[in-house]
């Protein structure tokens, strides 16, 4: 299952550069959550894979929370992750 990383946790003053925003299309707020504790990997454009767990389902349209093992950059924004079973 795919998944586009939409933006860093965090408020106005405080980010979470290990926890991510990621947005699955065509789900709903049931089925997110669902896929807690399911893993989800990043690959780095230099090939490396940094992976996370689901943690929980964000907002109402479908969106999941994934903590990673270490912090994503800033250019992880926009690209596409992998959700494994």
């Amino acid at each position: 299952m795919k998944g586009i990383i939409i933006n860093f946790r965090g408020s106005y003053k405080t980010k979470h550069f290990s926890h991510m925003i990621i947005q699955i299309e065509n789900f709903s707020k049931d089925q997110a959550k669902k896929l807690v504790g399911k893993t989800v990997v990043w690959k780095s454009p230099a090939g490396k894979e940094i992976k996370g767990t689901v943690s929980n389902a964000h907002g109402r349209n479908g969106a999941i929370r994934a903590i990673f093992e270490k912090g994503l950059p800033g250019q992880s924004l926009g690209e596409k992750v992998e959700i494994k079973d």
